[in-house]
């Protein structure tokens, strides 16, 4: 599988003052770009490489809306009709297909049905082991270490391979819009973004470059405690059974989401996956994964952090993960044709960072991996004036 790409246009930055310039055109970038066309907008996006190659395309396509909290699943829910609004213009493959929770024990179950209380029946649809397990395509004799499970319905699927460039072709044809692609920025002041290929003007300058805002403002960044969290992550080929669009999460999964790990069964299921699978809490494993419409079926993941991303994957990693992922398909081995690294900016200071790094330049980077899920969501809030700057 490839990027979906164009022949790259050549490059000619506006000679005219643009109301907004956008540095990044991964999919946050993307959105507020969006957003500003929608709201009449004359719109520059500089972005350093020739297409989105970064965090946008590198994961699972998953909007996960139902598994967050707070301001975070307000922002989700935002970002939600977001994705179909920029679906319907640019034409995206945008399932609402939603997610299904896997439970394999009881403690697992009692996670989904404490969820289920504080949301309602309608947001967490408690699932059978027969339901769970004909959604994963598992015969009916292959059922017994199910328990059963929970369809998410408000989280929707995008294929993360063609949902940046697709939105990024969508905007080169609005007028007012203009795409430099393969433009390296220098440096940034109030009113002006400097290039490698001169400088860019605008009122208003939007910095969304997630992990690399530390190349241009390290200072903030490290005060913050940006750093980069590199995936193992495959595609792989399906089984012939199984056809869900819907992502499917593991228990593991509701390990690293904050409205599964408030509910009051969270620490004993932390204590029971520590007790039989210790080594996928050691690689801070996500064991999920999400089948495109092409049928291929990408999984993952593990953590790992560090301010410069290292290049090598760890095979013995990338093995566990495919044999979780086997398991819970419920097949003997899964087939890989397509491995790669993930990356995405984390911190533990917070999910968000939102700063006014000069008069009329703000800088927004989603640290954990939920920036698909937020994209839109905050390109509203920023419009709007309720997004809030980080401390």
């Amino acid at each position: 599988m490839t990027l979906a790409t164009a022949p790259p246009a050549p490059v000619s930055l506006p000679r005219d003052r643009s109301d907004l310039v956008v540095v990044g055109a991964g999919i946050v970038g993307l959105a507020h770009a969006v957003e500003a066309v929608r709201r009449g907008l004359r719109v520059t996006v500089v972005e350093r490489d020739r297409r989105p190659v970064g965090a946008s395309v590198r994961n699972f396509g998953h909007c996960c809306v139902t598994a967050q909290r707070g301001e975070l699943l307000d922002l989700a829910t935002r970002s939600r009709a977001g994705w179909l609004d920029a679906a319907a213009r640019a034409g995206l493959w945008a399932p609402e297909a939603g997610a299904l929770v896997v439970a394999r024990s009881a403690t697992e179950l009692a996670v989904l049905e404490e969820l289920r209380e504080e949301r309602g029946a309608d947001a967490v649809r408690l699932r059978t082991r027969d339901e769970t397990g004909d959604a994963l395509g598992r015969a009916a004799d292959d059922r017994a270490d199910l328990a059963g499970g929970a369809l998410l319905p408000a989280d929707l699927r995008v294929n993360p391979r063609e949902a940046a460039p697709q939105l990024a072709a969508w905007l080169a044809r609005q007028p007012g819009v203009s795409i430099a692609w393969g433009t390296n920025v220098t440096g940034v002041e109030t009113g002006t973004v400097h290039t490698s290929r001169g400088p860019v003007h605008g009122d208003q300058i939007l910095l969304c470059v997630g992990h690399d805002l530390d190349r241009l403002y390290p200072d903030e960044a490290a005060a913050h405690g940006i750093e980069r969290c590199r995936l193992s992550m495959a595609r792989i080929e399906a089984p012939a059974a199984f056809r869900s669009d819907a992502a499917i999460l593991t228990a593991t999964s509701m390990l690293r989401y904050d409205a599964f790990t408030a509910t009051p069964s969270a620490a004993a299921l932390r204590a029971e996956v520590n007790g039989h699978s210790a080594e996928l809490l050691d690689v801070g494993a996500n064991v999920m994964f999400t089948r495109l419409s092409d049928g291929s079926v990408l999984v993952g993941d593990s953590h790992a952090y560090d301010t410069t991303e290292v290049p090598f994957q760890d095979e013995a990693v990338t093995a566990l993960l495919l044999r979780e992922v086997a398991r819970v398909l419920g097949v003997p081995e899964v087939r890989v044709t397509e491995r790669w690294q993930g990356v995405y900016a984390s911190s533990r200071r917070g999910p968000l960072f939102v700063r006014d790094v000069a008069t009329g330049v703000r800088a927004v980077s989603v640290t954990s991996g939920v920036g698909m899920t937020l994209s839109f969501g905050l390109a509203a809030a920023t419009f709007e004036g309720t997004l809030r700057a980080t401390a």
